[in-house]
């Protein structure tokens, strides 16, 4: 068995890799050769454990990602609030061929699946501008994933912690050679950005969804609870929505359900898949004006497929630690 430490992943998985293997699994998916179980959400006394499993037929991919969330660990551990490691299995034989972390993965596949989506919604114009909410590890991949998926020419970068908003600036701007500024507001963003990316920790809408303007597309990334939602529902009215899937939006994502229970939107106003768009069955962006929304919540499909990338990429390469059990 392989064992991948933290640095050996950030050393193979590259975001533009991991947005085709990511892709390969939302048309998995879409076309019903993946295997997606309801994630397993266990409490403790200290936290909640979230165990993710998914099969993927076509790229022979087999893994469970173990998640857990201690509020409590950075006081009383000196350890992140959250850890996780992958679990891949050979798909012949079942056995657990490679334990890794999933810390960084898991970061760099959510950037992906929304660089996949910016891809197929995102309007195509050259030198965009990127709005990006939350200055943590998310946003990072998400403003990499959005260089990727566009010819991206400034980004800004708000949050609410300003020594997170500077070392966000001067990491970024490092790795990606590009102009990144700190936003004054909420509002400058939503006036300046084509794409919006919205990766923070907050419960409540992030700005004024009646403000944003035509043509921009949004990766709702950060809110996963039903009630907590980092959109409000202006927007959530305004914008035709893709989600990762439809079933998680209805069960997990406060950005969906509180509209709901509102009565402003139904079920009917979640418009696709992301998979649906990727194989065609459904269209993308209709035209210059419209605003497309990517509502996000997570699912094992693309743990899997990195994992499987980044085994195959740690192998060739001769990275990491064998252990017999």
């Amino acid at each position: 068995m392989l064992l991948l430490n933290q640095n050996d992943v950030m050393k193979v998985l590259d975001m533009a890799e991991c947005m085709e293997v990511v892709e390969k699994a939302f048309v998995e998916l879409a076309s019903g050769t993946a295997v997606l179980p309801l994630r397993i959400n266990l409490f403790t006394q200290e936290g909640l454990g979230l165990y993710m499993p998914a099969y993927l037929k076509e790229m022979g991919a087999l893994a469970c990602k173990v998640v857990t969330s201690y509020v409590n660990n950075p006081a009383k551990h000196n350890l992140p609030t959250i850890l996780g490691k992958v679990l891949l299995q050979d798909p012949e034989t079942g056995d657990v061929i490679c334990i890794m972390d999933g810390g960084y993965l898991t970061a760099v596949r959510t950037g992906a699946a929304s660089g996949v989506a910016t891809r197929y919604l995102a309007r195509e114009d050259r030198g965009q501008k990127v709005g990006v909410f939350g200055a943590g590890a998310q946003g990072r991949t998400q403003l990499w994933a959005m260089t990727v998926a566009r010819d991206i020419a400034k980004a800004y970068v708000y949050d609410v912690h300003d020594e997170a908003v500077s070392r966000f600036i001067a990491e970024m701007t490092s790795k990606l050679q590009m102009d990144i500024v700190r936003a004054k507001s909420p509002e400058q963003i939503l006036e300046d950005a084509d794409i919006i990316c919205t990766a923070s920790s907050s419960p409540t809408p992030l700005f004024d969804g009646s403000l944003v303007r035509e043509g921009t597309h949004i990766n709702g990334v950060g809110s996963h609870t039903p009630n907590a939602r980092e959109l409000d529902t202006a927007v959530i009215k305004r914008s035709k929505i893709i989600a990762d899937s439809s079933d998680a939006c209805l069960r997990e994502a406060g950005d969906i359900m509180i509209p709901i229970q509102e009565g402003a939107i139904d079920k009917s106003h979640l418009y696709a898949e992301l998979g649906e768009v990727i194989i065609g069955k459904k269209s993308g962006r209709a035209d210059a004006r419209e605003i497309t929304l990517f509502k996000y919540n997570g699912l094992a499909i693309q743990d899997v497929a990195a994992a499987k990338l980044v085994y195959d990429k740690a192998v060739q390469a001769g990275i990491g630690t064998n252990v017999e059990l």
